[in-house]
């Protein structure tokens, strides 16, 4: 019954590292992945043989895809306009396009780039700074799949879950049923057929306003007490198991309920969990790093200002 979930609350990560983490994921850095990689292992059709597929073959980042005027166009740079593009637009061209897609973007950019030469664009001093921003921005990202992605293991992993995990309390779970209407005189007069005799799931069929209930019975499946709006919840983990609730009050209306059983709630296994702590790896190690080369420069802010901003953000973002 989805009306009576709450949001799940989960632990909030920081937004410090994650566009170019998702960057770094999707994409990979040079060399770590090409456009043809990906195209082909998501247009791969699947087979009716129980034979997996064989692995495509290693492609050369080097090899040349076209030349445009003699100069090369590679694999590599495939994965480069692929990275920046991203995934979402990418998306929206269909997989046995996708190289030729890649490839077209990749000669306009060759034939504006010598145009753009030709007409002295490269010697202007906004074209200088530029590119020595670009060059920052690569180093970051080479030194974050260097020192951040490839530093954090499985082995990390396992073992950040594994403390997770021994730390989170024990939770019941009980499976119930339950029976909704508009009014407490209608649950009052279903409760005392339930009292004599009548079949839970049966009434539920007939009297319960919730959506699907024609079908389920009522039934709601295994829940925490957390996945309930409060009077429900505790009503029904104050319950035994076969035990009939009086009517009780919420804002969708007026519930009876039944428990038909009450156990200790499953933990979270290693791959609903894993992403999520690598992505928290990921962040403490880039904090870390970032936080020691910080303290080893000399950082120089002339606007006093705007320096006190600056701090109050590395603050934050401790």
């Amino acid at each position: 019954m989805n009306s009576h979930l709450n949001p799940a609350k989960l632990p909030g990560l920081s937004k410090l590292l994650v566009p170019a983490l998702v960057v770094l994921t999707l994409a990979g850095l040079p060399g770590a992945a090409s456009a043809q990689d990906s195209s082909s292992s998501a247009a791969a059709p699947a087979t009716s043989s129980e034979q997996p597929a064989p692995a495509p073959a290693p492609i050369d980042p080097n090899a040349v895809v076209a030349t445009v005027d003699g100069k090369a166009i590679t694999e590599r740079d495939l994965g480069f306009i692929a990275q920046d593009l991203g995934q979402q637009q990418l998306q929206q061209v269909p997989q046995d396009q996708l190289r030729a897609y890649l490839l077209t973007q990749l000669i306009g950019n060759k034939l504006l780039a010598a145009a753009a030469a030709k007409g002295g664009l490269d010697q202007t001093d906004d074209y200088k700074a530029y590119i020595a921003y670009l060059t920052d921005h690569a180093l970051n990202q080479a030194f974050i799949q260097q020192d951040v992605v490839a530093a954090v293991t499985d082995d990390m992993v396992k073992a950040a879950y594994d403390k997770q995990i021994a730390a989170m309390p024990d939770q019941d779970e009980v499976e119930a049923r339950h029976i909704l209407v508009n009014t407490e005189d209608d649950a009052k007069a279903i409760k005392t057929q339930l009292d004599g005799g009548a079949d839970f799931a049966t009434l539920a069929k007939e009297k319960s306003i919730e959506p699907g209930a024609k079908d389920s019975g009522g039934e709601l499946g295994y829940f925490t007490q957390d996945k309930m709006v409060k009077p429900f919840a505790d009503a029904a983990f104050a319950m035994k198991v076969g035990e009939i609730s009086n009517p009780i009050q919420t804002q969708f209306g007026w519930h009876i309920i039944k428990v038909e059983d009450r156990r200790k709630a499953a933990k979270p296994t290693l791959d609903q969990l894993g992403a999520q702590i690598k992505q928290q790896l990921y962040i403490a190690k880039y904090t870390e790093l970032l936080k020691n080369l910080r303290a080893a420069a000399k950082i120089d802010i002339p606007d006093a200002g705007l320096s006190q901003q600056v701090q109050t953000q590395l603050g934050a973002n401790q």
